[in-house]
């Protein structure tokens, strides 16, 4: 079987359309280069420091079989569970899905930084040309940050409305960026290649 029969489409999930463990060691190289591919082009880079990639049945479902594949699940209660865990990264049809990453390479300047930059998850924003920003929804599944740090890695939800769906796919331009008192960053609009695939979460 080739990756377009199983990676197509923003619908759930579900233990039929996995692969097996044979399966997928089988099939696992290619598959693993092609959804490596669709994950570098659905990231974004806002400014040196944070990156949000945009999450799809695609990247969800290499992270199950890999996942399956590290901690051979094969019964039917591991694999439920894993589909618990990342399903809801799916987008719904009207919303984007991100994991954001705060990446600082020295250890000592990371942990300062994270102390400064508390809350910046309810900061980042997107906006398509003519309509207000949307502020992510952060973390739903726990709070990962504290009144002293935030964490390096937190899950972003951006709803959009009907009207701004409507005017992307009319092709409106989209934008990203962050509005936080220590980082500041936006990309504006974004570039083509990336919109193209976010449209596609917009089922």
């Amino acid at each position: 079987m080739t990756m377009p029969e199983f990676f197509v489409g923003n619908a759930r999930l579900k233990a039929a359309d996995l692969f097996s463990l044979e399966q997928y060691a089988a099939a696992r190289v290619d598959l693993r280069r092609q959804a490596v591919a669709h994950r570098n082009a659905r990231r974004l880079a806002l400014g040196d420091n944070l990156i949000l990639s945009f999450e799809d049945r695609i990247t969800m479902q290499y992270q199950i079989q890999e996942m399956l594949r590290i901690e051979r699940i094969f019964e039917t209660a591991g694999i439920e569970d894993e589909l618990g865990v990342y399903n809801p990264l799916i987008p719904d049809g009207s919303n984007f899905k991100a994991t954001m990453l705060i990446e600082f390479p020295d250890v000592e300047q990371r942990r300062q930084e994270l102390q400064k930059l508390v809350g910046i998850e309810d900061r980042v924003w997107m906006q398509v040309d003519g309509h207000d920003p949307v502020f992510a929804i952060a973390d739903e599944d726990l709070q990962r940050s504290t009144e002293e740090k935030t964490s390096a890695v937190h899950f972003l939800r951006f709803e959009l409305s009907p009207a701004m769906i409507s005017d992307l796919k009319s092709g409106k331009t989209l934008s990203a960026g962050v509005d936080h008192p220590h980082y500041r960053f936006d990309v504006t609009p974004l570039e083509a290649g990336l919109s193209e695939s976010l449209l596609n979460d917009l089922a």
